[in-house]
This record gives C-alpha cells, structure tokens and sequence, in this order.
C-alpha cells in the first residue's frame, strides 16, 4: 500500500473502508448494529464479516470477530502480522484485545465509538506500550459515512 502524506492515510483505505461499509449496511439490513470490517494482506481483502450478535445469539459475533477468524482460518496461522483491519467502527476492548492476539498490525476505523472504543476514546489497547504488541491506528477514513449509518440504526431501531 502506497502512503500518501504525514497523517499515515493509505491511498486505499477508502476503498477498503467502502468494503466494511457494506458488511455493515448489510448488518443493517438484517437489524443488526451496522458494524463492518474487512482483513486485507498483500492489496487483496481476504475476510470480511458483519455483526451478527443477534442472528449468531452470541455475544461473541463482532464483526472484528468473525472476520479474524475467517482470516486465520484462509492463511492457516493465527498470527496476522501481515494484515490490516478495517473497520467502520472503532473497535471496542475485546475485538481490540483480539486484535492484539492476531499481532494484526495496522488497524483502519472509520468513526469514533465514545462509549465503549479502545483506540483512544476511553481506552487505548491498540498502542498499549506494556503489551508485547501494538498496532498502527488510523482513524476518521470515511468518518461521516461509518457515523451515519449507526445514527440511522439507532433512531430508526432503538
């Protein structure tokens, strides 16, 4: 991936991140809370998943989630050191803590999550300097469009 500038924004990121957007629009579809995310290794998305807490019955279906294991599952190793997430939300403690598992290295989020985000808005797991790994976070790719959708959810559905 080419760098374009000091921010650390790639010059597809938008293009990955309209990829989550769609996981997470179909999340939507199916009354969900509209959170995508798409792995990418080598310039190619090689899992993709939306959240599914409510369809799975599973507190455990994050859209982070399913798409590390997807990931793992397509390469044969639980190490995903050559990877970036994508994802329309910033992550919350337990699919930033996975994160930090998979040694996924470079994280891309679209919105901030104030209630419950670990990439800086109350905690920052992610860039966690006493952990054994940390990750490259950039956040606000297609910020308007990641916040827009879960706005929409909640006053439509909640």
């Amino acid at each position: 991936m080419e760098i374009n500038g000091a921010n650390g924004k790639r010059s597809d990121d938008t293009v990955f991140m309209t990829e989550a957007l769609i996981e997470a629009r179909k999340a939507y579809d199916i009354k969900e809370v509209p959170i995508g995310c798409v792995i990418v290794q080598n310039g190619e998305i090689i899992a993709r998943a939306a959240n599914e807490r409510v369809s799975q019955g599973n507190v455990l279906a994050h859209a982070e989630i399913l798409a590390i294991g997807q990931a793992c599952k397509k390469i044969g190793d639980w190490r995903l050191e050559d990877c970036t997430i994508y994802i329309t939300i910033e992550p919350c403690p337990m699919c930033a803590g996975a994160i930090i598992q998979a040694r996924i290295p470079i994280v891309v989020y679209g919105a901030k999550n104030p209630k419950a985000g670990c990439a800086g808005s109350i905690l920052n797991i992610l860039e966690e300097p006493r952990f054994n790994h940390k990750a490259q976070v950039t956040s606000g790719i297609m910020e308007e469009e990641c916040a827009a959708i879960m706005k929409e959810f909640f006053q439509r559905f909640r």
